[in-house]
């Protein structure tokens, strides 16, 4: 636990925070919350973490009042921890040094949609799933689709460089970011990058932001390029006996050239807790399962191509390939999956899941370690994820809190076996907290060293969303430390 601020500092920066005079603009009084009960739900988000609640949320409605929350941060000295809507699984929004919780929940609209530019403008506060019905009306498709869209915002998204599903054929959200509006902890309001699909002048600081979790700015406004709306969707579901015989499968309906915009993998013990809502029945001797999408505007090609994907895989599946002949029932298909999560829980009440990316080819390897690993430890693990592109979510299972140091340990052999891989650590939910001591085990201590003195040049004080990402060293794990 933190040493907490005595109250004077905290609510003279609260009066200047709503003060007319000063830099920036001012925050109506109502957005300036210091009340235990309204602050406290701000110290926690979906990582399962614990609670490390601020001392004061700001909810600004534009760039020039995150100026003014900026500059008082900066004269107090107090940390301030960009916050979205608290759908993270990494703890990457959560406040472990108090000071400032700034929420962009009320930063929350689309500026402008441009059809014939393939762009938008949003503010950081807009929910991804909202912005994608938003630019379906146009014709138009923003691809990228985590877990959590119909609450998580297009912010948070950027900061952790989300992904998802889809992620196979489109890419992550990286690859749709154009440009940023960004106030540095210095106060400074920049622009980055273009409204132009191309654009190579300069040092690529958009990427930059662009997963950086908070560390380095807070994002005010989002450039991002869109795509023609796929008019055709079609799905299918394979089981196959063991997941050897699905990443078989996979390889090889990849090295057909045919690219599905979704592979999801399911092992035995994810398949075991989609049984218990699935509509239909699977075979008794299933291991694993495939859940494929192929999408396109001509619907004739994407009939062909989910044919062909069921030709290709069934020689390895357990039965027939079940292909969906109606919305209802891709719909069924996707609830089998979407409900994955509650339904672990109903096998053992808790969970810690991780987000690692492997090779391809050592999928099959990662999950029979995953497994050894659980085991060894007392643990049935359930892997799930994204095969297609190598990203699975091991979730190790138990009981009881007090079981929970043991599945600290696990998980710490899985980030760990996943990087002896070839992998990393995460493929789409950022370090944040819950990953930061394992970054040096796969990046190396130069890389994070430079990783760092970046950090530094950005936020020479250590104000941005302090205890992120990076280990914590002795000596600089509170605010004042530079790259802390």
């Amino acid at each position: 636990m933190i040493a907490r601020r005595d109250e004077r500092t905290i609510a003279v920066a609260a009066a200047e925070l709503r003060d007319r005079a000063g830099a920036g603009a001012p925050l109506a009084p109502e957005r300036v919350l210091l009340d235990p009960e309204r602050v406290e739900p701000y110290g926690r988000d979906e990582s399962d973490l614990g609670l490390h609640p601020p001392e004061l949320v700001v909810l600004p409605e534009s760039a020039a009042e995150v100026q003014r929350v900026m500059a008082v941060a900066t004269r107090h000295r107090l940390p301030v921890t960009p916050i979205g809507a608290r759908s993270g699984r990494s703890g990457g929004a959560l406040p472990l040094q108090g000071g400032i919780a700034l929420s962009v929940e009320r930063m929350n609209r689309i500026l402008d949609i441009r059809p014939d530019d393939l762009t938008a403008s949003v503010q950081p506060g807009v929910i991804t799933g909202a912005f994608q019905a938003e630019v379906e009306k146009h014709g138009l498709f923003y691809p990228p689709d985590p877990n959590s869209l119909d609450m998580c915002f297009l912010g948070g998204n950027v900061a952790e460089n989300a992904g998802g599903p889809r992620a196979l054929k489109y890419g992550v959200t990286r690859e749709y970011v154009l440009g940023l509006e960004v106030v540095l902890p210095t106060g400074e309001l920049l622009r980055t990058g273009r409204r132009t699909i191309k654009g190579v002048a300069g040092y690529d600081l958009t990427a930059l932001f662009v997963g950086s979790e908070g560390t380095l700015g807070v994002i005010t406004e989002i450039t991002l390029k869109l795509l023609p709306r796929p008019r055709h969707v079609s799905t299918a579901l394979v089981v196959f006996r063991a997941v050897e015989d699905a990443a078989r499968a996979i390889s090889r309906v990849l090295a057909s050239g045919v690219i599905p915009r979704v592979m999801e993998l399911l092992d035995d013990t994810a398949l075991q807790a989609c049984a218990r809502t699935a509509p239909y029945e699977f075979p008794a001797d299933a291991g694993a399962a495939v859940l494929i999408e192929t999408d396109g505007s001509d619907e004739e090609q994407v009939f062909a191509e989910i044919v062909r994907v069921a030709e290709l895989v069934q020689a390895d599946a357990a039965g027939e390939v079940i292909v969906a002949q109606n919305e209802s029932q891709r719909r069924d298909i996707w609830e089998t999956r979407k409900k994955l999560s509650i339904n672990l829980r109903a096998l053992h009440p808790l969970k810690l899941s991780e987000d690692i990316a492997v090779p391809r080819s050592r999928i099959p390897d990662m999950v029979r370690v995953t497994r050894e690993i659980g085991a060894r430890y007392g643990f049935v693990v359930a892997t799930y994820g994204h095969a297609g592109d190598g990203n699975l979510h091991a979730n190790v299972l138990f009981d009881r809190e007090e079981e929970r140091p043991r599945v600290e340990a696990a998980v710490g052999e899985i980030l760990r076996a996943a990087v002896d891989m070839g992998g990393t650590i995460t493929g789409e939910h950022g370090v944040g907290l819950a990953k930061r001591d394992y970054l040096v085990y796969e990046q190396g201590e130069a890389l994070v060293a430079l990783q760092r003195r970046l950090k530094a040049v950005f936020d020479p004080l250590g104000l941005m969303n302090p205890g992120k990402i990076f280990p914590v060293e002795p000596g600089t794990s509170k605010v004042g430390s530079g790259a802390n």
